[in-house]
């Protein structure tokens, strides 16, 4: 779990309302006196609980340090959190979900290892059926990246390039490029053709 509590008290000396998850009780203890020591015990709170059972829903970044053993189990809770929300990883990443970013510091830093940086942004869910007016567009998901068909007056496309980024969508077909944002059974947005800009929605049905 959060093991010392650095990372949350870290976060918390920037100004962050953090929480740290660790099983070992003396660990919590440690924590907390830290937190306490650092000035900051108002924001950095630590609780005695078992990770993998643990609510975090309510949680919009999570700062990490675990093995790919616990990345991949906890990652069905980590992709259950609200779209936009940010998980930080140090090194060690989650079985075919990529991230959305990753940076490795250069090797006149004074990092001298697990100096490589994860990030994934929850992305929205969308998989399913949609009505937008027009037509229909029928998706398929894996994590961020989105598949499937848009039939615009009845005419059917292949969705390339799918992609969200929290609840930013963007795609292409045919010759049109398309980008909304998701707001639960709705996405509203713009589309983009050799003509211009129109605006665009639809609607899950």
């Amino acid at each position: 779990g959060s093991g010392d509590g650095r990372n949350i008290i870290a976060a918390a000396k920037l100004g962050a309302r953090g929480l740290g998850v660790e099983y070992n009780p003396d660990m919590v203890a440690l924590s907390r006196q830290l937190a306490s020591a650092a000035g900051v015990a108002d924001k950095a709170q630590f609780v005695q609980a078992d990770m993998y059972e643990y609510d975090i829903s309510k949680a919009n970044v999570l700062a990490l340090f675990l093995l790919p053993v616990n990345m991949n189990r906890l990652a069905p809770k980590f992709y259950n959190l609200a779209p936009g929300s940010r998980v930080v990883a140090n090194t060690f990443g989650i079985d075919g979900w990529e991230p959305d970013q990753r940076v490795t510091l250069p090797q006149q830093s004074e990092c001298e290892a697990w100096c490589e940086v994860l990030l994934w942004i929850v992305p929205a869910k969308i998989a399913g059926t949609w009505s937008t007016g027009n037509g229909t567009m029928a998706l398929t998901q894996e994590y961020q990246h989105v598949q499937g068909t848009i039939t615009v007056n009845g005419k059917a496309q292949t969705i390339a390039l799918g992609k969200l980024l929290g609840a930013e969508f963007t795609f292409k077909a045919g010759d049109a490029s398309y980008k909304g944002t998701v707001n639960g059974n709705t996405i509203t947005g713009t589309m983009t053709t050799a003509k211009g800009e129109a605006p665009w929605s639809a609607a899950k049905k």
